[in-house]
């Protein structure tokens, strides 16, 4: 789905942006703090149909504040420092007397501030300040870009791909994933499908060993093209040694890490196949297709692994293959 794949990005790119600036300013290193002021500023504008600009841009050096929106009355500032220490320090600066009846907001870009939102503050000046709204960290920024609509997820996307996706275009590396959808991708399909050499009652059997019945639809649309994608494997393996295991080894590296997570099969087996979309669209080596095309040629790896015991468990005496 495109909503898990915007999703998956922008957590990506917050998540490493927080660690950077954490790592960097271990060594004194300033300068993502400065350019996350104006990129936050951004980024809840759109999230929060905000006005936010950067203060510093009209006065330098405002202290306790570095965002200002004059229409709906909010102050803001953007800090890698996230203790109430520095909260109520922010909160004693006399800027608050010439921001009489303006919300304050703290804004956490690289530290969890979970615990001090139901923290109590010394808040001399009177300012507007609710701890459980108005303390925002990458946590709260992530469960409002969940609900969002794909129309604002989309545009979102969007921003933070022009402001943080650089690098990623720079160091693509190719990946066997990305040419075997290519040799996929060329295929006519609709060919030699009606008679998959699989057998259909094992793999039910699986289904249901793995509680995976709320998928198995998707799995009977996609098992058919196990022959095929057998002929592509061999054709694939013949321009060097491995390479099909290597395909397999990376699909099941992602089935492992969300099996470690606290998901639902069903979740793992969709969360699998975003993660592979966006090891292919990131690899130098991908010629780009239609989205819809990609998932497709995506969704057969996926159930093909499945299918050859890569992924999820097996029951008691399990043999995918038809016996001849």
């Amino acid at each position: 789905m495109n909503r898990s794949r915007y999703f998956n990005y922008i957590e990506e790119k917050l998540e490493l942006l927080g660690l950077r600036i954490v790592q960097r300013g271990k060594i004194n290193i300033l300068d993502l703090n400065i350019y996350s002021e104006t990129f936050f500023a951004d980024l809840l504008n759109i999230l929060l149909s905000l006005e936010l600009e950067n203060l510093n841009v009209f006065k330098q050096n405002i202290e306790g504040i570095d965002l200002v929106d004059y229409k709906n009355k909010i102050i803001a500032q953007v800090s890698s420092t996230c203790t109430k220490q520095k909260i109520e320090h922010s909160l004693s600066k006399e800027i608050f007397k010439d921001f009489v009846d303006y919300r304050f907001k703290f804004i956490s870009i690289a530290k969890d501030a979970l615990k001090l939102k139901s923290d109590s503050f010394n808040n001399p000046y009177g300012a507007l300040f609710s701890p459980s709204d108005d303390i925002i960290d990458i946590g709260m920024i992530l469960n409002i870009v969940l609900t969002m609509p794909i129309s604002n997820l989309k545009a979102l996307y969007d921003f933070v791909k022009k402001e943080l996706g650089t690098e990623i275009d720079i160091v693509k590396m190719d990946t066997n994933l990305a040419t075997i959808i290519n040799i996929l991708a060329s295929e006519n399909l609709n060919e030699s499908v009606d008679s998959p050499e699989i057998n259909a009652f094992e793999i039910d059997r699986k289904i249901e060993f793995n509680d995976l019945v709320s998928v198995k639809d998707a799995i009977d649309d996609y098992k058919i093209y196990y022959q095929k994608l057998d002929e592509k494997y061999s054709e694939f393996d013949r321009e060097g040694a491995n390479k099909s295991l290597s395909v397999f080894q990376i699909i099941r590296k992602q089935y492992q890490v969300l099996q470690n997570e606290t998901l639902c099969s069903r979740d793992v087996f969709y969360h699998t196949i975003d993660n592979i979309i966006d090891i292919i669209v990131k690899s130098k080596n991908y010629i780009e297709i239609p989205y819809e095309e990609l998932e497709m040629c995506v969704h057969i790896l996926v159930v093909d692994a499945f299918i050859r015991c890569k992924i999820f468990k097996n029951p008691e005496g399990y043999d995918h293959v038809t016996t001849r």
